[in-house]
């Protein structure tokens, strides 16, 4: 229902870290990902026994939390998601993170991302990461200029 906005993201390929959108409106929004065995960062992170580095799994968060978010926000007219989302620049600005619980290779975690606010487009949200068995990975808070080009 609301995977459309995933092709108006910014990324490609590898750097893509959203699989589904679950939920999606004014105040918040919901996905997942599913981590890949052979992704590149789990070569040497550490080798023989690899896990999530963290720049990645705040990556994840920003991407669903902040960027799906803020490209909804932006580009809904009259409080449904515009397909014409392209030029839209996202730029992450702070984060402020903590770390609960590891992240493996393989593993799929949910983001649920709410919103503190958006204005003059910046957008700021209370995000929060959890695995399949539904313990906290990680939250924080995220802020980043959402803008049309």
């Amino acid at each position: 229902m609301y995977n459309d906005i995933l092709s108006h993201l910014p990324y490609k390929s590898s750097f893509l870290f959203v699989d589904n959108i679950s939920s999606l409106n004014e105040e918040e929004v919901a996905g997942d990902y599913t981590l890949k065995k052979d992704a590149f960062f789990y070569e040497d992170h550490f080798a023989g026994n690899p896990i999530t580095p963290g720049v990645i799994i705040t990556e994840i968060m920003a991407q669903i939390g902040l960027v799906v978010l803020g490209i909804y926000l932006i580009t809904r007219p009259c409080g449904e998601f515009s397909v014409g989302a392209d030029g839209v620049l996202p730029l992450l600005t702070t984060t402020e993170v903590s770390f609960y619980k590891m992240v493996l290779p393989g593993e799929k975690v949910t983001v649920i991302s709410r919103k503190q606010y958006f204005r003059f487009g910046k957008l700021k949200c209370y995000v929060e990461m959890r695995n399949e068995a539904e313990e906290l990975v990680a939250k924080g808070m995220f802020s980043g200029m959402i803008k049309k080009c």
